[in-house]
């Protein structure tokens, strides 16, 4: 049956395939600790640029590219973002790791900033939602989220994509994932089951990705959102459940400051008393997405003209690379998301959903323990076996990747990844720990450290022409324009403008 699916894509179709990155880096200064300086007036607004804005924290920058027809294309764009950023941050570094570098006490993490608008005001107010909830730490880990479509799927088609996705999502923690230890200071005063390495570092001895377990993103508050992804119908009421349920922790938190004053955005607390503020909180391993208008509510752009795109929010950094990410990486997750595409794909329940979370938290803390076992489906079965099983039913579909494309590029980044899960000692969270005693005493902060100014040295030396700073520079002051041009729009007072936008109605009628 898949080898059937596979010959009925066509040449065209396969050619169509896009795949755009969003990556997060923090701003770190020359000695392993965060900066605390605001967002760089040389990149211009982080409320308006279209390639480099902040994420949660003003020092963490996020970089995007546009959506490329080649891993080459997309890598590409992503090196001049870079060399763009360099050129603009002084002797700051860009942290190479998903686990934050030094981290001051909770409070000095600086929350991004956007300007006066509402719109930019509600950015800033949702962040302030997430660090009463959640705290600011948690926020500073940083990740790759790629954006990935094929041409003529419809909304079911990318449903049953996102389902055995997060069946099989569990394999890229285990080949990918690259922060198994972090800085004390990001579990400082927090309970964890993190084992001392060395004074200053703590890890697991056989986990691949402390950014996505109990540590990272993870929420027991959304726990409780049973999130179906049968069709774009159970996600979206699920989805909206979350955005309109209020929570008993969160309204004791409230909304605003007690006795505040005026409407600015340090007088607000969170943005509502939901479980979820607006969409974007929900921490989905991989996400269905629609490009929104400006002003509309995600959940109503996705009901209206359906999905787009799959964003997947689960790689970690690769701390090895300069720009977080390499190509033959990104070759794999077109094969293994055209995989998840192609094959049969059963309607999901509430039990395979909290099987499907166990494995996933499972390879998280444990993936490169010897003998792992997993569950779901026909009972424990082990991560190897089922590893291998899985790269072997990806083999014709980087095969046909490569006849469409006229090459070998993806039968080779999926031989890579089967040594990789023959040996895990070759897995990116095992290279981590290896060089980070063998070259630093076992200290996570020196050797991401000494990673990250080495990228620093590779980018700058890199060319970077005249024309390509002059359509930065062009870029940044546009985007400065732009946001004093949505100032100077707004009619409406922030507190009509918050209640307007969370309105019910806004998220769509449901189908």
């Amino acid at each position: 049956m898949l080898q059937d699916r596979i010959r009925a894509v066509t040449r065209e179709t396969l050619r169509g395939m896009r795949r755009g990155i969003e990556k997060e880096s923090l701003r770190a200064r020359p000695d392993g600790a965060l900066a605390l300086t605001p967002h760089p007036a040389a990149l211009g607004s982080a409320l308006a640029h279209p390639h480099i804005t902040t994420d949660f924290s003003e020092s963490q920058l996020e970089l995007i590219t546009g959506a490329h027809a080649s891993a080459e294309a997309c890598l590409e764009e992503l090196t001049r973002i870079h060399q763009a950023v360099y050129r603009a941050i002084g002797d700051e570094l860009l942290w190479a790791g998903s686990m934050p570098c030094g981290l001051p006490e909770d409070k000095s993490i600086p929350i991004g900033h956007y300007g006066t608008s509402n719109v930019g005001r509600a950015k800033t107010v949702y962040r302030n939602g997430l660090s009463w909830r959640y705290g600011r730490r948690m926020q500073t880990i940083s990740g790759i989220h790629y954006n990935w479509s094929l041409p003529g799927l419809g909304n079911d088609e990318y449903f049953a994509l996102i389902r055995n996705f997060r069946r099989h999502g569990w394999l890229l923690f285990y080949l990918f994932g690259s922060s198994p230890a972090t800085c004390a200071t990001f579990v400082q005063g927090r309970p964890h089951a993190l084992k001392e390495l060395r004074p200053g570092t703590f890890h697991l001895p056989h986990a691949t990705t402390l950014r996505m377990g109990r540590l990272g993103y993870q929420s027991d508050a959304q726990a409780s959102l049973v999130v179906s992804c049968n069709d774009l119908a159970s996600y979206a009421r699920t989805l909206q459940q979350g955005l309109t349920q209020v929570y008993l922790p969160y309204q004791k938190i409230g909304i605003r400051e007690p006795g505040a004053r005026g409407d600015g955005p340090d007088t607000y607390r969170q943005l509502s008393t939901t479980l979820l503020q607006i969409e974007n909180e929900f921490y989905g391993k991989i996400r269905p997405k629609r490009t929104i208008r400006p002003g509309e509510r995600p959940l109503h752009a996705l009901r209206e003209r359906g999905v787009e795109y799959v964003e997947v929010r689960l790689m970690d950094l690769d701390p090895f690379e300069p720009v977080g990410i390499n190509a033959t990486t990104m070759r794999f997750l077109d094969v293994f998301l055209l995989h998840c595409l192609l094959s049969e794909s059963p309607p999901d329940t509430p039990e395979e959903i909290a099987c499907v979370s166990r494995n996933q938290e499972c390879v998280a803390q444990r993936g490169r323990e010897p003998g792992l076992k997993l569950g779901c489906g026909v009972g424990d079965r082990s991560l190897k076996e089922w590893g291998e099983a899985l790269l072997a039913e990806c083999a014709p579909v980087a095969a046909a990747l490569d006849s469409a494309l006229d090459g070998s590029a993806y039968r080779d980044s999926l031989a890579y990844q089967a040594e990789v899960l023959r040996d895990p000692a070759h897995t990116p969270s095992a290279r981590v720990v290896a060089k980070m005693q063998r070259s630093h005493n076992g200290s996570y902060t020196e050797f991401v450290r000494a990673l990250s100014a080495r990228h620093r040295s590779v980018l700058m030396a890199k060319e970077f022409t005249a024309s390509e700073q002059e359509r930065f520079a062009r870029l940044a002051d546009e985007s400065i324009e732009e946001q004093r041009n949505i100032e100077a729009a707004d009619t409406l007072p922030f507190e009509e403008y918050r209640k307007n936008y969370l309105a019910v109605e806004r998220l769509g009628i449901p189908t």
